[in-house]
């Protein structure tokens, strides 16, 4: 997606993708992007799969767990007037790397067309107690 703004203000441009290796295309990021700087950065905090209350949901359901945090992940962007295609980076902290790839086709199903630069981290625990995922994302514009 390219667009600029004629009043002077922030343009956006299409990222350069690089890519020496195809190997990460399927699972939908790049090993890295070139873009113009963005004038608005958007820092987000681990988002798990929780509830308006903080609340665990789904425990002991990956595949739940994936699609949530993915949803609050949206959410946030919207709430601040971005939208996935504004999504920089990513990293997704789990306590099952083999589910969480198993299913990493909910992530990039949802942040398609883009195809950001993305992490996955494996790790014993995370902040409560049957959280098995958390996805922190960068944003720009």
């Amino acid at each position: 997606m390219t667009t600029t703004t004629i009043t002077g203000g922030p343009v956006r441009t299409d990222p350069v993708r690089i890519n020496p290796s195809t190997w990460n295309l399927a699972l939908g990021f790049d090993q890295a992007q070139v873009r113009t700087a963005p004038t608005t950065l958007l820092t987000l905090a681990g988002q798990g799969p929780v509830d308006g209350d903080g609340r665990l949901v789904h425990a002991g359901d990956l595949t739940a767990q994936v699609a949530l945090a993915v949803r609050n992940v949206e959410e946030l962007l919207e709430a601040a007037g971005f939208t996935v295609a504004d999504v920089l980076s990513l990293t997704v902290h789990t306590t099952d790397v083999d589910g969480v790839l198993a299913n990493y086709h909910l992530i990039t199903e949802r942040l398609a067309p883009a195809t950001p630069p993305a992490t996955l981290v494996g790790v014993a625990r995370l902040a409560l107690p049957g959280m098995a995922v958390e996805i922190t994302v960068q944003a720009g514009r």
